[in-house]
């Protein structure tokens, strides 16, 4: 029997069969178990199966969903090592936990009454692996990570020329509810109050307030890939109604100023912010809200496009500039990633073309930020190479790519490190060195790249692997040394190059 099954079969076979639970491990190592929509088919069907499967039973459950089970097999997916990538989160979420610094918000008193010691954090890859830590299940409101939502809706709807005769996108340097416009009269941005209020008085125009925020809630759904809880909290709203005097003060003053559409009734925008406020979630939905934003508007868990890409493109360019209040530079400059936080202490953190990420604890800081959640983005790019920018320095200062499997990551940039220290390709060498390979990377017999410029007689890649300062002396498995190699192979301009540079001979060291 043959078929595209019969390689994937062959490698995880043993004696003509598979087990089952050897597949659903496999599964969970990728980070697909049954709550995940994308893989609940499929999971189930090897539920089904007998403790082992032959050929045939292994077809028949490749029948059933072969481009996911291809892709966890074969590893092929954004997030390569899920499994070592999901240790390193939690050992960052525990050493998180510990902090206990801040004050939950006191200004919205339902906020106030919420325990301070919850914390939860969730990660949906753009391949639709996900992960949970904490009370990862308890519902909190959104708040101000509503207002990226709000603005791709927006977009959606009117296009970008359109919103933004109404909006500004500049970051206003101001608290987030400041009584203040830019200096045509408009909000400064979206990714503040006065911008989210205005982007809602856009949305849904001519409908009945209901109407507009059932649409806004069934978008929210669907971007979180219908699949999660997507709720609404009374209390809360009410709340913030009774409270929200700045924001009724901003809804007056951008009408005096005549910023708002014509026809814009005031009182209906502004309970539509509080409402949109107001919408309740867990960090589980969340995180695949953010993983929408991450993948171009498709949601991963549905496959559905909720958003254009050319509208999340400018929604992800706000939230990197705006996107924290007024620690907003701040963290574009250390985290390097679009976000926007929420006063409940909720984060939606987006990396690019790879995964969406949501914290959520109550505890702020003096800006509004939650003192864990950006304590928890600090350690994130402290471990991993997730900054927007890290790809263009090439630092190779220890920190982990996740999108890179274990091997890739360690021998991938040194294997071509290699082959060009072999032709003597010094620019690739260089240009590779950039990118962050140690240029004292060894292959599997210890052999660093001196000793194969050396063997090959290439001598100005010697000459640039001494510069760049590698062991001049380093031995191979065999205990060979670089010039050793040299001498071996009748180089004799090699070999005198690297006595000027103190190398010696294995004999002479033994």
């Amino acid at each position: 029997m043959s078929g595209p099954h019969s390689i994937l079969f062959r490698a995880y076979s043993q004696d003509g069969v598979i087990e089952k639970e050897h597949l659903l491990s496999e599964f969970a190592a990728a980070g697909f178990d049954s709550d995940n929509p994308i893989a609940r088919e499929l999971i189930a069907a090897v539920r089904g199966c007998d403790t082992v499967l032959d050929e045939t039973a292994f077809e028949r459950l490749y029948d059933c969903s072969p481009a996911l089970l291809a892709q966890i097999l074969e590893g092929n997916l954004i997030i390569a090592d899920f499994k070592g990538f999901r240790a390193q989160i939690e050992e960052i979420f525990n050493q998180v936990r510990e902090n206990r610094e801040g004050q939950v918000a006191s200004y919205i008193p339902q906020l106030e009454k919420v325990d301070p010691e919850k914390f939860a954090v969730a990660i949906c890859s753009i391949d639709g692996q996900r992960m949970a830590l904490g009370e990862s299940r308890d519902y909190f409101c959104v708040q101000s990570c509503s207002k990226p939502l709000t603005y791709c809706i927006a977009l959606e709807q009117l296009g970008v020329e359109e919103v933004h005769r109404f909006v500004g996108r500049e970051p206003s340097g101001k608290t987030f509810n400041e009584l203040a416009l830019n200096a045509h009269g408009l909000p400064h941005n979206p990714m503040i109050n006065a911008g989210a209020i205005m982007c809602g008085a856009l949305i849904e125009r001519g409908k009945s307030p209901a109407e507009r925020f059932d649409a806004v809630l069934d978008i929210w759904r669907e971007a979180a890939g219908g699949d999660c809880r997507i709720g609404f909290n009374n209390a809360v709203y009410l709340s913030e109604k009774q409270t929200g005097d700045r924001n009724y003060a901003l809804g007056h003053f951008m009408r005096e100023k005549k910023a708002f559409p014509e026809g814009t009734i005031l009182a209906d925008v502004l309970e539509f912010y509080f409402q949109c406020c107001s919408i309740e979630t867990s960090v589980e939905a969340l995180s695949v809200i953010a993983a929408t934003l991450a993948n171009g508007g498709h949601c991963p868990l549905s496959g559905k496009m909720i958003f254009r890409p050319e509208n999340v493109k400018n929604c992800l360019s706000l939230m990197l500039s705006c996107g924290m209040y007024d620690f907003s530079g701040e963290f574009a400059f250390m985290v390097g990633m679009p976000a926007k936080s929420g006063v409940s202490g909720a984060i939606l953190l987006v990396v690019p073309n790879t995964c969406g990420i949501a914290i959520w604890s109550p505890r702020l800081d003096e800006l509004g930020n939650s003192v864990r959640g950006v304590d928890f983005c600090r350690k994130l790019v402290s471990r991993f190479r997730l900054h927007t920018f890290d790809q263009m320095v090439g630092l190779n200062d220890g920190r982990l790519d996740p999108r890179r499997s274990t091997y890739e990551e360690r021998l991938g940039g040194g294997t071509f490190f290699l082959w060009a220290c072999a032709n003597g390709d010094t620019s690739e060498m260089r240009r590779l060195v950039a990118r962050g390979v140690d240029p004292a990377v060894c292959n599997y017999d210890d052999r660093t790249g001196l000793h194969i410029a050396a063997s090959a007689g290439q001598l100005e890649a010697v000459r640039y692997l001494l510069k760049v300062g590698v062991p001049v002396n380093r031995e191979d498995r065999w205990g060979n040394r670089p010039l050793d190699d040299a001498i071996r192979e009748g180089n004799d301009h090699v070999a005198a190059l690297l006595k000027e540079r103190g190398a010696e001979c294995r004999t002479a060291a033994v």
